[in-house]
C-alpha cells in the first residue's frame, strides 16, 4: 500500500484514546507553548511514526507549533531503502523534513569501541539532533518514548547505572535553551503498537546488529516474564516512581 492510498479512518475510538493521553501529557507538564518550534525524532519505527501522526493532526488544548521530522539514518547497510521509505511517507503527509545520513552506526560497532555500542551510537545520534535543531532554531525536541520505555529505564539505571533515575517527560537542557518532551510518556506500548497497525505504517527494520540483544531488550523480556504472574507489575512500577520515600532510601548527609 501507497503512503498516499492510506485510508485508515483517524478519527477511531483508538485514535481518540491517545490523543487524550498525549494532550493530557502535554498540557500537565506544559510541554508546549504557543510558537514553539518542535523538533520530532522520527526512527521510523512504529512508536516515532505515530508520535509524528498524532502530533500532526488537529490539536484540542495544545496551542499551534511549529513541526519538523528529523530522521537521523546510521548508516547500516540497506538504510537507504528506508530513507527512501520515509521520504516518501513525509512528502504524501506534507511534513517538513530532514534525513541525515551518518556513519554512526558501523563506527560504533567498530574495534575501537565493542565494549558498548548503544552508548555511543545513541550519544551521536543524540547530539545530531541537537545541532539540527540549533541549526534551525528549533527550541523542543519531542521523542517517542512510551511509558514502558520509562518503566524500563529506570530498572535499566538500577541494574546497570546503580542509581534511582529514569527519562523525564519534559527535561531542561543547555539551560534552558532547548527542551526535550515525550509527549507519549502517559500511554504504554501496546496501544501505540496498535494505532500504527491501524494507520498501516510501513514497519521500518531495526538494521541495528545488537538491537535484539541489547540490555533494554532483556528488561523488557524479564518484565513480561514477571508480568506472567503479575499483570500489574508495570502499572506498579509506574506509579512507584510517584511514591518515593526519601526518608527510606541510603541517602547520606
Amino acid at each position: 500500500m501507497e503512503y498516499g492510498d492510506v485510508v485508515a479512518e483517524k478519527r477511531t475510538k483508538l485514535y481518540h484514546h491517545l490523543k487524550k493521553w498525549l494532550e493530557k501529557a502535554v498540557q500537565e507538564y506544559g510541554m508546549i507553548q504557543e510558537g514553539d518550534k518542535v523538533l520530532v525524532g522520527v526512527s521510523g519505527g512504529a512508536d516515532s511514526m505515530v508520535l509524528l501522526d498524532l502530533l500532526a493532526s488537529p490539536m484540542v488544548f495544545t496551542p499551534a507549533f511549529e513541526l519538523l521530522a528529523v530522521h537521523i539514518d546510521l548508516g547500516f547497510s540497506g538504510s537507504d531503502a528506508d530513507c527512501d521509505t520515509l521520504r516518501d511517507y513525509f512528502q504524501a503527509g506534507g511534513h517538513s523534513f530532514v534525513i541525515d545520513k551518518t556513519d554512526y552506526g558501523p563506527l560504533a560497532h567498530s574495534d575501537f569501541n565493542r565494549k558498548n555500542p548503544c552508548f555511543l551510537c545513541s550519544r551521536l545520534r543524540r547530539k545530531r539532533i541537537f545541532e539540527l535543531a540549533d541549526e534551525r532554531g528549533f527550541n523542543k525536541i519531542a521523542f517517542a518514548h512510551h511509558r514502558d520505555d520509562i518503566i524500563e529505564t529506570l530498572l535499566l539505571n538500577i541494574f546497570y547505572g546503580r542509581e534511582i533515575s529514569t527519562m523525564m517527560p519534559d527535561q531542561s537542557i543547555f539551560g534552558g535553551k532547548l527542551h526535550i518532551i515525550r509527549p507519549l510518556a502517559y500511554l504504554p506500548e501496546v496501544p501505540i503498537k496498535k494505532y500504527a497497525r491501524e494507520r498501516g505504517f510501513a514497519a521500518i527494520e531495526n538494521r541495528c546488529p545488537t538491537g535484539k540483544t541489547s540490555r533494554r531488550r532483556y528488561i523488557k523480556e524479564l518484565l513480561n516474564t514477571l508480568e506472567a504472574d503479575n499483570r500489574e507489575i508495570r502499572h506498579n512500577i509506574w506509579t512507584a516512581m510517584s511514591h518515593v520515600k526519601p526518608d527510606y532510601l541510603l541517602m547520606k548527609g
